[in-house]
């Protein structure tokens, strides 16, 4: 890719955008905020020339089309939430900022479907969907992301071992390609064999391929009965070893999740308040869904009997007001929790086959006594996606980094080594590249490129990210 050949943005270059972008919704230089140099994680840095915020498919059509010609580096970027930066302009140039086309353009009941444009928040969406009756499945734990974002990086969530992914919910995306055109991928049908996929090539692409302005995106009915159990066990081997009986035994849990004892006490201290009192080292966090009472009762009953087969200490009904805002707060701050405890962090987003999630922990535990770190981590038992934390906790910049960079060396070969991917959902952005090449090989590896060669020959969108 031409990515060393790409420009810095001049003042004859603001002069055009000026002339069809209003001066309060471009900003330049100095003017734009330093929150704009790096995502949530903040680990790579580096500040756009220009921000400018669309309100427009047409506005992102004029803006690429003459970034393409000038060879102008473009990074699209939603709310920020990302992990590995993804939404960093590593080589300046222009940034476009999606958070203010947030309209929900359309709901149509007929064939269950809702559109949106990219700025719109998931909260939002889940919100508006519910008070009509419905549920958008997808449910990433940083619920202040756009939709765009999570298309983007093929968002998956708690929910995603019975609903699945973001990808399984995206009928059709309205997309911009580099040079400016504005193309429809997909339709609202319920099935297609109609030549390649293009829209599922542009989820998970991470705003390298296109810029995507709108899309429809598959609902459901929403659930009449939602309850949770937790299940404390006196190991984290016996809690995660009982996850794929759970899965095996047909009661069709809408997620399962780990919680250790550890994570829990840094989101107790975090939230001031307590989480219900478990005994063991690890609890299950199970949640079931469905539309008779009787139907969840008899699936949770079933999944109550294995835990406790397999050494669980009891199981827990979530049903309470109190106890059910207890727990999800709780979980639901994990992320905020460990990022308050310690100076500086960085993650390791990683799936691996549900059987090997166990083995995958024993790394850790190893890891954090060789390497003297702390790495809490949770994650999502029922797919296999955990998210592990290193935590810098005071070290100089120079021991930190070394140390750093052995501790993902080793994770994400142990990840290899059982047969697991180094992302399960954040993406790899700018920053987990090195392991993907690895983990892909040459020959993949050239087949991404060529790809992202066919969209954007000139290598303007989101330059040095996945790939390139």
């Amino acid at each position: 890719m031409q990515t060393t050949n790409l420009n810095r943005v001049e003042p004859a270059d603001l002069e055009y955008l000026r002339s069809f972008i209003p001066a309060k919704r471009m900003l330049v230089g100095a003017d734009i905020s330093p929150d704009y140099a790096h995502d949530e994680l903040g680990g790579v840095k580096s500040a756009p020339d220009v921000l400018i915020r669309v309100q427009s498919a047409e506005e992102v059509s004029k803006i690429l089309s003459y970034a393409n010609k000038r060879l102008l580096p473009v990074v699209t970027r939603g709310a920020g939430t990302g992990l590995v930066g993804g939404a960093v302009a590593v080589m300046g140039g222009i940034m476009i900022e999606t958070t203010p086309m947030n309209r929900i353009l359309e709901l149509d009941e007929q064939n269950m479907t809702v559109t949106v444009e990219p700025g719109v928040l998931l909260m939002d969406l889940a919100k508006y969907v519910q008070e009509r009756g419905y549920m958008y499945p997808p449910d990433p734990g940083e619920t202040s992301a756009t939709i765009g974002g999570n298309i983007s990086t093929n968002a998956g969530g708690m929910r995603a071992v019975k609903y699945g992914v973001t990808r399984d919910y995206v009928l059709s995306l309205t997309a911009v390609l580099p040079t400016g055109e504005i193309e429809t991928f997909g339709s609202k049908v319920v099935k297609n064999s109609s030549g390649y996929s293009i829209k599922d090539l542009l989820i998970g692409s991470e705003g390298t391929l296109a810029v995507i302005v709108s899309a429809t995106l598959k609902i459901i009915p929403f659930p009449k009965e939602i309850v949770s159990l937790l299940a404390p066990f006196p190991t984290f081997q016996a809690a995660v070893s009982t996850v794929p009986e759970l899965i095996r035994s047909g009661t069709d849990p809408t997620a399962v999740e780990f919680l250790t004892r550890e994570v829990i006490s840094l989101a107790e201290d975090y939230l001031g308040k307590r989480f219900p009192r478990i005994d063991g080292d690890t609890a299950l966090l199970l949640t079931y869904d469905g539309f008779s009472a009787q139907e969840v009762r008899e699936r949770m009953d079933r999944a109550s009997e294995l835990c406790i087969e397999r050494g669980a200490y009891d199981v827990y009904i979530v049903d309470t007001e109190e106890r059910r805002a207890s727990v999800w707060t709780a979980r639901g701050a994990f992320l905020e929790a460990i990022k308050s405890s310690t100076t500086e962090f960085d993650e390791c987003d990683v799936v691996v086959p549900r059987s090997k999630v166990v083995d995958f922990t024993e790394c850790i535990n190893e890891l954090s006594g060789k390497l003297g770190l702390r790495i809490p981590y949770f994650g999502h038992a029922g797919d296999g996606n955990l998210h592990v934390y290193f935590c810098r906790d005071g070290l100089d910049e120079d021991v930190w980094g070394s140390k750093l960079q052995e501790g993902f060396d080793a994770l994400y070969s142990r990840a290899v080594e059982l047969g697991g991917m180094v992302s399960g959902e954040h993406g790899i952005g700018f920053a987990k590249r090195e392991y993907l090449a690895k983990r892909l090989g040459p020959t993949q590896m050239e087949l991404m490129r060529r790809i992202k060669k066919a969209f954007d020959p000139n290598g303007v969108l989101n330059p040095q990210k996945v790939c390139t």
